[in-house]
């Protein structure tokens, strides 16, 4: 028997699934989101939907989407209805649970519904944005605001900030609260800051700058849930099943979440559906999470995804099954990450912390692909875990053997030896894996030029561009990555 789509009919024909669908379909938008992506439906999506079943927030979420796939794609079919499968281990009970997450109201795409888009802007109940572009989003380009749309996403929001000015002439209370979710440093300040810098390329007025100033706040936040992407088909199977249908758009994730914003009372006030679940906190200063979600969950993933690839396996859990590389990723986490964390904090602390990261890596209802965790990996070791290494050395000349082996396996993953149409892939066991880098060019054209693995990494290594610093100068590292990238070197 077929079963049905998940969707606003199938809810009617079968409330039991959500009883009180009919409410929370209705209710007005109070978001604006830039992106589709599961981290954001995984996480602040989730908390949105709590908080609606819970009659606090009482808001839905218009989505952006950077580029249009043309046609009906999986949220319209369903209208933006999705299940989240949250299962994992809490305080020693195993949970399993679905989740219907009826709070994205609008899925718009910014190529084909801009002027909509901007229409938004007048909403004065839409007083949030969030976004999740990942690390190499939040950058300053030459971009044009006027143009439908800008192409960056920086130069998205300024328009649409500029437009929410105009409709609202400059009043303090049209004002929003944007919270990015990017995994880099100070998101909030980095992205208020580019704003401002569009703003003045593009000569806008005094008053504009102003309410930028005075009635916006750019919050930098932390998210930290293991949302892999779309389940594999035995999940999806095993899930649609339970349910008795089908959705396009389901998602999984571990039970643990955390989002960490940094904000005031007016903040608070603001994103009002934090009160419904204790994984919200809204607190002056966030640098103590975000270093430690950063440096021993990020940065791990990072040096142990292309590691643990090349070894042929092809997700966390296996990786966490296999003695040599679990070892691994305890070890560098534990013994190397842990006491070069760039933040004045206790070890035990960063240990502390890390053995909960180790027990959510090991959760054996998750399958993230390491493949997945690859993409902008260039970006992710520079922002990750070049600082820690340097934090590193600030304090011992001993080499970090764990590190250096993972950044040997970052170099060798990142030898294209084919590309088509400007996609590069690597090669493994003689089958080919995508390269989902912006340095994917830079690394086939060293790799084309380097007479030897040894050389390849000594030009790469040396790149302050890439780095910020020349990663030779660091005593006995260079040394050491090149000798785990003979293990690594396929010619």
């Amino acid at each position: 028997m077929s079963l049905p789509q998940l969707s606003p009919e199938l809810l009617a024909q079968q409330p039991a699934i959500l009883p009180d669908y009919k409410n929370l379909l209705s209710l007005p938008e109070k978001i604006i989101q830039f992106g589709t992506g599961v981290l954001l439906r995984g996480l602040p999506d989730y908390f949105v939907n709590k908080a609606n079943q819970q009659g606090i927030f009482n808001g839905r979420i218009v989505v952006v989407k950077s580029t249009s796939q043309g046609g009906v794609d999986a949220f319209g079919l369903q209208k933006n209805i999705f299940s989240h499968s949250i299962r994992g281990i809490e305080n020693g009970k195993q949970i399993d649970e679905i989740v219907i997450n009826t709070a994205i109201s609008r899925t718009l795409a910014a190529s084909s519904d801009w002027a909509e888009i901007l229409k938004c802007a007048h909403n004065p109940e839409i007083r949030i944005a969030i976004s999740n572009t990942t690390e190499v989003g939040i950058q300053l380009v030459e971009d044009d605001i006027h143009a439908t749309p800008p192409a960056s996403f920086p130069g998205k929001l300024t328009a649409y900030l500029y437009e929410r000015y105009k409709a609202f002439g400059g009043t303090d209370e049209s004002g929003m609260v944007i919270v990015p979710t990017e995994l880099i440093v100070g998101n909030g300040p980095k992205l208020r800051e580019i704003v401002f810098e569009q703003a003045r390329r593009h000569n806008l007025e005094s008053g504009f700058i102003e309410w930028l100033e005075t009635s916006n706040r750019f919050c930098s936040s932390l998210v930290d849930r293991i949302v892999p992407g779309k389940p594999d088909a035995e999940t999806v199977s095993e899930l649609t099943d339970r349910q008795g249908f089908k959705d396009a758009l389901l998602i999984a994730s571990e039970v643990y979440s955390l989002w960490a914003i940094e904000g005031d009372e007016h903040v608070k006030s603001v994103l009002s559906f934090a009160p419904a679940d204790k994984g919200v906190v809204i607190e002056p200063n966030i640098d103590l999470f975000r270093e430690l979600k950063l440096r021993l969950l990020n940065g791990t993933h990072t040096l142990a995804s292309g590691l643990c690839f090349l070894h042929g396996l092809d997700t966390v859990r296996e990786a966490m099954e296999t003695p040599e590389t679990a070892r691994y990723i305890a070890d560098v986490m534990l013994n190397e990450l842990a006491p070069a964390i760039p933040y004045e904090l206790d070890l035990e602390r960063a240990r502390e912390f890390g053995n909960q990261v180790l027990d959510r890596f090991r959760n054996p209802f998750i399958r993230h692909l390491l493949i997945d965790i690859t993409v902008q990996y260039t970006a992710k070791m520079k922002m990750r875990n070049v600082p820690t290494l340097l934090k590193h050395y600030k304090h011992s000349d001993e080499v970090p053997a764990l590190f250096a082996k993972g950044f040997a396996a970052f170099l060798q993953f990142m030898r294209p030896v084919s590309e088509n149409d400007g996609n590069y892939f690597g090669e493994r066991n003689g089958q080919p894996y995508p390269i989902r880098c912006d340095s994917a060019a830079y690394f086939d054209a060293q790799w084309k030029i380097a007479s030897s693995p040894a050389d390849l990494a000594h030009r790469v290594m040396s790149d302050q561009a890439l780095w910020g610093t020349d990663l030779n100068q660091l005593p006995g590292f260079a040394m050491a990555v090149r000798e785990n990238l003979n293990v690594y070197s396929i010619a």
